[in-house]
């Protein structure tokens, strides 16, 4: 008997990566892509979809390299807190390091660091300076102000624009974290929001 594959990766990899490339094309050549879910060794993916190779996202990214800019985001409360991930065991400030060294074994460089919610807690400020050790830029963002129900404070200096801007240099910028609350949809909130302000009509999207 012929076996059948449930999953076909190169189509996925095909489809997906011209997919997100005519996305970035409408706005201003500038998306900000939040990328949830496990980037490497996704094996409950793998167990659901037979055929699912467990690292293809992280193809998917090296795929993309050449036009996207990597942000990492990271709760300073789950640092402060010494979360642990169930699945691997590990703390996420761990977590995030790991993830930093696997994107580089793929070639693939993390442009920035983001401590979301930061309130000078004693343990993020020592992984900041970890970060900064290995020569990784690194910024940091408060809790922001009239969230989640004053609209007109969030959309205003004062909310997303009290934030320090990233920088980023690539049409691309592919905004991933550990684990759920890591502060990936309000960092891509806040950049755009301060693209706006420099007059580029940049884009979200959830991957």
């Amino acid at each position: 008997m012929q076996k059948k594959v449930g999953f076909d990766n190169d189509k996925y990899l095909k489809e997906q990566t011209q997919a997100i490339l005519d996305r970035v094309k409408k706005f201003d050549n500038k998306l900000y892509l939040e990328f949830g879910g496990k980037i490497v060794f996704d094996y409950h993916a793998a167990r659901v979809l037979p055929g699912f190779d467990p690292n293809v996202k992280m193809r998917l990214l090296q795929k993309l390299k050449d036009k996207a800019d990597i942000i990492l985001c990271i709760y300073a409360g789950d640092i402060e807190r010494r979360k642990v991930r169930a699945d691997f065991g590990i703390t996420y400030d761990t977590d995030a390091l790991k993830l930093i060294d696997d994107l580089r074994e793929w070639g693939i460089d993390v442009a920035s660091v983001v401590i979301t919610r930061f309130d000078n807690q004693p343990a993020a400020k020592i992984f900041k300076n970890k970060l900064e050790r290995r020569n990784i830029r690194v910024y940091t963002h408060a809790f922001t102000k009239g969230y989640p129900t004053d609209v007109d404070l969030i959309v205003s200096d004062e909310g997303y624009g009290a934030n320090e801007y990233i920088a980023t240099n690539k049409p691309l910028v592919v905004v991933t974290g550990p684990g759920p609350g890591s502060g990936k949809l309000a960092t891509c909130l806040s950049q755009c929001y301060h693209e706006y302000k420099r007059g580029v009509k940049a884009g979200y999207a959830k991957f």
